[in-house]
C-alpha cells in the first residue's frame, strides 16, 4: 500500500491527526467531519508507514455496528487480515479477556452474561428473597441503583448508608445479596464485565504489564461517552504511557443519564501528559445554514471545548421554524411537507421525524397512516429480545449450563408441560431453604410439597435437557442450536397460537440457526466456538440499538437514537419548554446544557432541510396546556440567517374524520387498518382532540386521535 491510499482523500485537519507523531492525542471531531475514516486510516498509517505490528493495536468503541464497520474498512484499506487486532466495543473486549483469564479473574470458565431483562428479573428475584415489596421498592430502580454503581466502580462490600438513611441502607442490602447470587450462579452483568476486567488487570500485575508491553497503541472512538470504569480501564492500560488516540466530540456528550462523563473528554489533555489536539471541523453532511443554526445553539453552553462547524457546499437550503396552533396541526404540517419532498424525492427512508420522548410519535403515526405514508418507527423490538427468541436462548442456556436458575424458570413455563407459576414458586422456596439450584431442587423437592403430577412433569423437563446435553456432543454450534430448538417444541407452540403471529415467530426461531451459523463462520474454526462463547456474544449484540430501517419509510425516533445516523430531511418536533429542554432538567445546569447538546445532535443529523415545529397548545397526558413557550432553543438559533417562522395555514391532512364519533364506547370493539382489532378502554376530549385508549391483541394499548384513526366499529 502507497502513502496516496492512506492520505489521498484527507482534508489537512484529517492528514494532520491521521500522521501525527506517536503520542497522546486528543482528536475534537466535529458531527459529519470524518471521524470514522480518520480512525481507519491512523491505524493504517501505524501499519504501513510506522511499521508497527497489528497485534498491539487495540481500538474501541461503543457499539457493535461501530465495531464492525470499523473491522470492515481497515480490511479493505489493509491488505492483509487485522486478526491479530482487537476491535470491538468495551464489553466485548472485557469479555474476551476475562475468557482468556477466567481463573485471574476468579470465575467459571463456562461464566454467562446476563442482558437486562434477565439481570431485572435476577433482581426481583433477589428483592422477593429479601420479603421487599416491589412498591416500595421498583426493581427497576434497583437496577439502575446497582447499575450505577458498578460504572463508578463500587463494589457493596466498601459502601455504608449514612446513619439513619434506610433506603440507601437497603439498596446496599439488595447490591451485596444481589453480587453474592450471581457470584454462586457464575454470571455476569453487562457492568460486571467491564468492572471485573478492570480489577482483574489491577490486581494481577503481570498480566497488566503483559498488555501494557503488548498493546502499544490504544484508539477510542466516541471518547465523550466513556464512564468512570471505562476511563480508568484505559488508563489502566496505558500505564502513564503515551498511546492513546481519542476520538470524541464534547458537544455531542448526550447520555449523562446513564453513566457517561463528558469530563472525560474536557479533563483528558490534564490528566494525560503532553495531549496535543486536533479539530475536525470541516462538516461533509449538511448545509451552511444548518451549521450556523448548531454552532449558534451550542455555542450558550459554557463547558465545552470549542469548534465551529463549517463546510465548502454551496447549498444554500434553509433552517425554519414552524409554530403550530396545536399539535395536531404540528403532524399537519409536517405530512404536508413529507409530501412535497417526497413528490421530488420518492426515497422515504432519506426523511427522519425526531423527537424527545418515545410517547410523541404516536400522533405522527396516526397521521402519516391517514395519508398513506410508510412509516417505520426506529427502536422496536430487537432480534434478541423478541419473546421466540429469548425463549430459544433459555433452552440453550440451560444446555450449556443447568444452575441457570433464569432460564429453568422462562424455559419450564413455554412451552407449557404441567408446570404452572405455583410449582415454580414452590420450587424456589425449595431451593432458597436448601441453597441449591432450582435444577437441583427437582432432585430433592419432597413429594408432599408439590405433588407426584408436577415432580413427574419437572423430571421429564430435567431428563430432556440432560439427553440434549449428551445428543449434542461434537455437533457444529449450528446443528447445536437446530437439535436444541427442535426439541424443545418452540417452533410447534408459537405455529399453534394463531394470532397472526405464528409465521413471523416460527421464522424468526429458524433465523436464530441462521445467526448462530454465520457467527461460527466469522468467529474463526469450527473446535474454537462453542455454545457458552455463541450466548455470550448473543447477549453483547443484544446490548446494541437496533439499525434504522432501509425500506422506502419515513424513519420516526427520539433524538437520542438518532446519533450518528443522517438524513437530508429532518422534521425535530415538539421544540418547546418542559418538552425539550425535559421539565426535568430545569433544576440542573448541566441538565439543561445535555439537553442543549441533543438538541445539536438532533440539528446535524440534517444534510439538506432541517424543521423544528412547536405548538401553542398541546394536550399531555390527557391534560389540554395552552400558552405554552416555545424552547430557549428556538431563541438561540433564531438570528441564524435563513431561519423563519412558518405561516401556519394549512388545510388538514388529513381530512378530520369524525362520522364514527358518536357510535364510540368505552368496551366496544374497534377495527384499525394497522393494528387490527381493539377494545376501546377510555375514551378523552371533544372535537379534533377526541382521543381513545384502545388495547389491540398484537401491539398492545395505544393512544389514537380520532380525527385520524378513522375506527371501524365492530359491535
Amino acid at each position: 500500500m502507497n502513502i496516496d491510499q492512506i492520505l489521498g482523500k484527507l482534508n489537512k485537519a484529517q492528514n494532520q491527526a491521521v500522521t501525527a507523531p506517536l503520542g497522546n492525542l486528543l482528536i475534537l471531531a466535529g458531527a459529519g467531519s470524518g471521524k470514522t475514516r480518520v480512525l481507519v486510516h491512523r491505524i493504517a498509517w501505524l501499519v504501513t508507514q510506522q511499521q508497527v505490528q497489528p497485534h498491539s493495536i487495540m481500538a474501541v468503541t461503543f457499539t457493535n455496528k461501530a465495531a464492525r464497520e470499523l473491522r470492515e474498512r481497515l480490511s479493505a484499506l489493509l491488505d492483509y487480515s487485522i486478526s491479530d487486532m482487537w476491535v470491538g466495543t468495551f464489553h466485548g473486549l472485557a469479555h474476551k479477556l476475562l475468557r482468556i483469564h477466567w481463573e485471574q479473574a476468579k470465575i467459571p470458565r463456562d461464566f454467562q452474561i446476563l442482558d437486562a431483562d434477565d439481570q431485572l428479573r435476577l433482581i426481583k428475584r433477589v428483592q422477593l428473597s429479601l420479603n421487599l415489596d416491589p412498591k416500595a421498592w421498583p426493581p427497576r430502580k434497583t437496577q439502575w441503583f446497582i447499575n450505577h454503581k458498578k460504572d463508578e466502580g463500587q463494589r457493596p462490600q466498601y459502601l455504608s448508608a449514612p446513619e439513619g438513611d434506610r433506603y440507601h441502607a437497603t439498596m446496599l442490602n439488595i447490591y451485596q445479596a444481589y453480587h453474592d447470587l450471581c457470584v454462586s450462579n457464575g454470571q455476569l452483568d453487562f457492568a460486571e464485565l467491564l468492572l471485573l476486567a478492570h480489577e482483574t488487570l489491577r490486581d494481577n500485575p503481570p498480566l497488566l504489564q503483559h498488555y501494557q508491553m503488548r498493546f502499544k497503541h490504544l484508539l477510542v472512538d466516541e471518547f465523550q461517552d466513556t464512564n468512570t470504569i471505562q476511563y480508568a480501564w484505559l488508563r489502566l492500560l496505558a500505564g502513564g504511557r503515551e498511546c492513546i488516540f481519542a476520538v470524541g466530540d464534547d458537544d455531542q456528550a448526550i447520555y449523562g443519564w446513564r453513566g457517561a462523563r463528558v469530563e472525560n473528554i474536557q479533563s483528558l489533555q490534564n490528566d494525560l501528559s503532553n495531549t496535543q489536539l486536533i479539530r475536525l471541523e470541516q462538516n461533509y453532511r449538511s448545509t451552511k445554514a444548518i451549521l450556523e443554526a448548531a454552532n449558534s445553539l451550542i455555542s450558550y453552553n459554557n463547558a465545552r471545548l470549542g469548534k465551529t462547524l463549517w463546510t465548502a457546499s454551496t447549498n444554500e437550503d434553509s433552517v425554519e421554524i414552524y409554530n403550530a396552533y396545536n399539535e395536531l396541526n404540528e403532524a399537519e404540517f409536517v405530512v404536508k411537507n413529507i409530501l412535497d419532498f417526497s413528490s421530488k424525492n420518492p426515497n422515504l427512508a432519506n426523511i427522519a421525524i425526531l423527537y424527545r420522548t418515545s410517547s410523541q410519535s404516536q400522533l405522527f403515526e396516526e397521521a402519516l397512516l391517514q395519508a398513506q405514508i410508510p412509516y417505520r418507527v426506529y427502536g422496536g423490538v430487537k432480534f434478541f429480545e423478541r419473546a421466540e427468541i429469548k425463549d430459544a436462548l433459555a433452552y440453550l442456556r440451560l444446555v450449556a449450563n443447568p444452575h441457570d436458575d433464569i432460564s429453568f424458570e422462562r424455559a419450564a413455563g413455554i412451552p407449557p408441560k404441567g408446570i404452572g407459576k405455583r410449582t415454580i414458586d414452590l420450587l424456589k422456596n425449595h431451593a432458597m431453604t436448601e441453597g441449591s439450584s432450582l435444577w437441583q431442587a427437582v432432585a430433592t423437592i419432597p413429594s408432599d410439597i408439590l405433588g407426584k403430577r408436577a415432580i413427574n412433569a419437572l423430571e421429564t423437563f430435567t431428563k430432556m435437557l440432560e439427553s440434549l446435553r449428551n445428543e449434542t456432543q461434537g455437533l457444529e454450534l449450528f446443528q447445536t442450536v437446530a437439535k436444541i430448538i427442535e426439541t424443545s417444541k418452540l417452533p410447534d407452540y408459537y405455529g399453534s397460537l394463531k394470532d397472526g403471529t405464528e409465521i413471523d415467530r416460527q421464522d424468526n426461531l429458524a433465523e436464530l440457526v441462521n445467526v448462530s451459523r454465520r457467527f461460527a463462520r466469522e468467529y474463526g474454526t469450527v473446535s474454537e466456538v462453542n455454545l457458552d462463547i455463541f450466548l455470550a456474544n448473543s447477549a453483547l449484540e443484544a446490548e446494541d440499538t437496533a439499525n434504522p430501517n432501509t425500506s422506502n419509510a419515513v424513519q420516526l425516533m427520539t433524538l437520542h437514537a438518532a446519533k450518528g445516523l443522517e438524513f437530508p430531511l429532518v422534521f425535530i418536533v415538539g421544540v418547546e419548554e418542559g418538552l425539550f429542554p425535559h421539565q426535568m432538567c430545569f433544576n440542573s445546569p448541566n441538565g439543561i446544557e445535555e439537553e442543549r447538546r441533543l438538541c445539536y445532535v438532533g440539528i446535524t443529523r440534517a444534510m439538506q432541510k432541517l424543521y423544528l415545529t412547536h405548538a401553542k397548545s398541546r394536550r399531555i397526558y390527557g391534560n389540554e396546556y395552552s400558552h405554552i413557550q416555545p424552547s430557549r432553543f428556538i431563541e438561540e438559533i433564531k438570528g441564524v440567517k435563513g431561519s423563519k417562522d412558518a405561516i401556519p395555514q394549512f388545510k388538514h391532512v388529513p381530512k378530520y374524520q369524525d362520522k364514527n364519533v358518536s357510535n364510540l364506547r368505552i368496551g366496544r370493539r374497534v377495527m384499525h387498518s394497522k393494528f387490527g382489532v381493539g377494545t376501546i378502554l377510555n375514551l378523552e376530549g371533544q372535537g379534533s382532540s377526541a382521543r381513545a385508549q384502545v388495547h389491540f391483541l398484537r401491539f398492545g394499548t395505544k393512544w389514537l386521535v380520532i380525527a385520524y384513526a378513522n375506527l371501524e366499529t365492530l359491535d
